[in-house]
This record gives C-alpha cells, structure tokens and sequence, in this order.
C-alpha cells in the first residue's frame, strides 16, 4: 500500500465520484479506478460505494477514510516537525475550542500567535467537547480548549479554571431579576442545545436531582443561533459566560446568576498516545496564557482557577 493509493481514496470521498476526484487531482478517471480496485483488493473489502449518481463510502470504507485522513494529514506536518526541533516552531496546528471559548478568545489569539509564533500556521475548528474528542482521538486535531462537565478520560487533560453556568435574558426582558433557582429556571421558555451536549448533559443532570423538568422551547446546534433566538425575545439561554460586551451586537444581553451554581471546566486536551509536536506544545502553551490573560483583565467573577 502506497501513499497514493490513500490520496486517490480521501479524494473520490471527498469529490462524491471518480469523474470530479479524476479533474480535482488531475489524474485520468481509469488510472484512478484502476488505483482503487488494486486498494480494495489489498484489503480485501469493498470501500465504495458505486451508483448513478456517483459514490459513496462503504461502512469499512467510512472507517478506512478516517485513518487515511489523519495518516495524510500526519504526513503533512513531517516537515515542519523536522524543521521545528532545528529552531523555533514550525508547522500547522489544528486547534479546536468550545464555541463559547472561540468568540472570546479566538482573535486575540491568532494575533499573539502570529506575534510569538510567526512561522505557526493556526487552523480553528469549532465544537462540543462530544465532537471534539473524536477528533483528538482520530488525530484529526492536534489539541484542544473544551468545557466539560465530568473529567475526560482516555486523552491528555490539564484543567484550567471552572466557569458558572448564567441564564441569559434579552435586553428588554420584563424580570429584573439578578439571580434564579432551578425551580424558577425550570418555568422559564428557554433554548437548550440538542443532545449530546456536554452542557446539556449538566444541565439534565442538575435539573433531574432537583425534580425539575426544563421547558424547553427550541433546540439549536450553533451558539449564534442560541443567541439570536435569545436576542429576539423567543426564549432564554444557559451558557457558560456571563459577559457579552465582547460579543459585536449582543453586548445588552442580560446574564442571570443561576443559584446554587453549576459549573463546567475549561480544560486543554491532546491525545494520549501521540505526544504533541513542538509547534503545538507551544500553540497549547500560548492558549493557556491567553485564557488566563483574558479572564484576569476582564475581572470574571464567575471564573475559579482550577
């Protein structure tokens, strides 16, 4: 098995079919099959797909499409790994992080980055901890900055502070109210993330200890659109922030403290198995200062140093 052979197969993937992936690599079209027929009979499994309408992976092929994905992309960062442990870091990082993370710190650290690590090449990725992991697992990010509500186990962890989970209300809400009970939360309309969901999984849990039952009005899957819906009067939100002022156009939503508390952890993950390239032990480093830079100049009181 060559190179080549994961290349052609990531590409058809990629492309839904042989004539589009033939065009994308500038390869011609019976070369390309000829390529996957000698893959598929090495591993002695069907990867694909055939039809009409062009090609898909197999179950086996979805698995195999995965490991060559993270082999290529491995591959690719073979040359700034030599380059780095030769002088400063070098190389791409694949840097994933909690949307609620990103918003707040995802500018001010590319710009240090490019500061401090000029030749580091940054690629974001934004997700739950729940789409996350499989991704550190895979290899397909290199480390990432989560909020979790149990400790993760089978990666790398280092805790970096805890953060209060606030309801948040549109500007113009009538209740004034600066804090609310689970019992009061639980009346509330409000717009939850849909299942699984790291927050939605400690927001379950506190309100089945205390016997609630959440109303829930709306199920979202992006947090801009948990906060637009928010902002136009629809329903509340539960999120891990309490200040919006760095949020262009939703700096009057109103953060409600939720009593007694509930807290998610913000915490670096890596794989456990493969340890980190020098370029990315210092992306991971930078992000750690720029978290604890954040949160010192903005005085967060809901944040607690882990």
């Amino acid at each position: 098995m060559k190179l080549r052979h994961l290349r052609y197969f990531v590409s058809i993937v990629d492309a839904g079919s042989f004539c589009r992936a033939a065009a994308t690599i500038n390869v011609a079209q019976p070369a390309l099959s000829q390529q996957i027929a000698e893959l598929e009979t090495m591993l002695g499994a069907t990867l694909l797909k055939r039809s009409a309408r062009g090609v898909c992976p197999t179950q086996v092929g979805k698995v195999f499409y995965r490991e060559a994905f993270s082999i290529l992309q491995r591959v690719e960062q073979l040359r700034g790994i030599v380059r780095s442990t030769e002088g400063e870091p070098e190389g791409s990082v694949r840097l994933g992080m909690s949307p609620t993370l990103a918003v707040s710190l995802a500018g001010s650290l590319v710009g240090a980055c490019r500061t401090a690590l000029p030749k580091v090449t940054l690629r974001l990725f934004t997700g739950d901890l729940l789409r996350i992991r499989s991704l550190i697992e895979s290899h397909a990010l290199d480390v990432c900055m989560v909020f979790e509500d149990t400790p993760t186990r089978g990666v790398s962890r280092k805790p970096l502070f805890r953060e209060r989970l606030y309801l948040i209300r549109a500007t113009n809400a009538e209740n004034a109210k600066t804090s609310v009970s689970l019992d009061e939360l639980a009346s509330l309309p409000l717009v939850l993330p849909v299942r699984p969901h790291t927050m939605r999984n400690a927001l379950d849990r506190a309100f089945a200890m205390a016997g609630g039952i959440p109303n829930c009005v709306a199920e979202v899957d992006t947090f801009c659109s948990m906060l637009s819906i928010v902002k136009a009067g629809v329903g509340n939100a539960i999120v891990p922030k309490g200040d919006f002022s760095d949020v262009p156009g939703y700096g009057g939503l109103r953060p409600v403290v939720i009593d007694p508390p509930i807290y998610l952890t913000g915490c670096l993950i890596s794989s456990a198995h493969i340890p980190l390239t020098s370029a990315a032990a210092a992306a991971s480093a930078l992000l750690a200062a720029q978290v604890e830079q954040h949160f010192r100049e903005r005085r967060n009181r809901c944040v607690e140093p882990e």
